[in-house]
C-alpha cells in the first residue's frame, strides 16, 4: 500500500436491484463552473453487500496530445510547477518549465508556434481531468481539492467526458482531508414506490 495515497473502499448496503453503476470524480477549481468533468472511476457490477477497493493518490501526472494525434508520455506533475509543450528538433516535447500561475496549481502551456492541443490530467493512472483546444500560448490550469463527487449513474465510461445533465443530478461532495483510508457506504435505493434515493456516508475512517 503507498504512503502517498488514501485507501478506500466503496461498500454496497444498498436495497438497489437494478445493478446500478456508481461514478466518482473531481472537479477542476481552477477553472469556471461550466468545465467539463470526466469520470475518474465507474463501479459497476457491486452486487449487495460487495466492496470494490481503490486508491486515491495525492499525486498526479500530465501528458498533452497534439493535432498530429501524438501523446506524450505522463509526467509526475507538483503544485506550483508549469509543464510545457514544447518545438523540439525530434518533435514535440512535454517539460516542466517554470513556475504556476499559482501555488496550489498545475499549469500545462502550449509553447508551439502553432497547432492546438489537449492536456490530460491523470491521478492514480486514471484520467481525471482535462482540457481541449489549447492554442498556442495559452494554457490548462489544474487545481482540485482533496474531496470526490460520488452519484449512481447509467452508461458512463471511465475517462469520459460527463454531460451537464448528470454532474447537475450528483451533488454527494465527499472530504477526504487528513484521511489514510475509509469506507464510502452507499444506502437507499430500492425497487418501485419504496424506492429511496441514494446516500454515500464515511464510515471507519482512520485518519493521518
Amino acid at each position: 500500500m503507498s504512503s502517498n495515497a488514501i485507501q478506500l473502499r466503496l461498500v454496497n448496503q444498498s436495497n438497489d436491484a437494478n445493478n446500478s453503476s456508481y461514478v466518482i470524480f473531481q472537479k477542476n477549481v481552477a477553472t469556471n463552473f461550466e468545465e467539463i468533468a470526466v469520470a475518474w472511476k465507474v463501479v459497476k457490477n457491486l452486487g449487495m453487500g460487495d466492496y470494490h477497493p481503490f486508491e486515491y493518490t495525492y499525486g498526479l501526472q500530465v501528458s498533452s496530445k497534439d493535432t498530429d494525434g501524438n501523446f506524450t508520455p505522463s509526467l509526475n506533475a507538483e503544485n506550483g510547477l508549469m509543464y510545457q509543450l514544447q518545438q523540439t528538433p525530434s518533435g514535440h516535447r512535454l517539460v516542466q518549465n517554470g513556475a504556476a500561475a499559482g501555488p496550489n496549481e498545475i499549469d500545462v502551456l502550449n509553447a508551439l508556434s502553432q497547432g492546438a492541443m489537449d492536456a490530460n490530467c491523470y491521478r492514480s493512472g486514471k484520467l481525471v481531468a482535462k482540457k481541449t483546444s489549447i492554442a498556442p500560448q495559452q494554457k490548462a490550469v489544474f487545481e482540485f481539492k482533496p474531496t470526490i463527487f460520488i452519484g449512481a449513474v447509467s452508461q458512463i465510461e471511465e475517462g469520459t467526458i460527463m454531460n451537464s445533465a448528470i454532474l447537475s443530478s450528483i451533488n454527494t461532495e465527499i472530504s477526504l482531508l487528513g484521511m489514510t483510508s475509509a469506507d464510502i457506504v452507499i444506502t437507499g435505493g430500492g425497487p418501485g414506490s419504496n424506492s429511496t434515493e441514494f446516500q454515500f456516508t464515511l464510515q471507519n475512517v482512520v485518519f493521518a
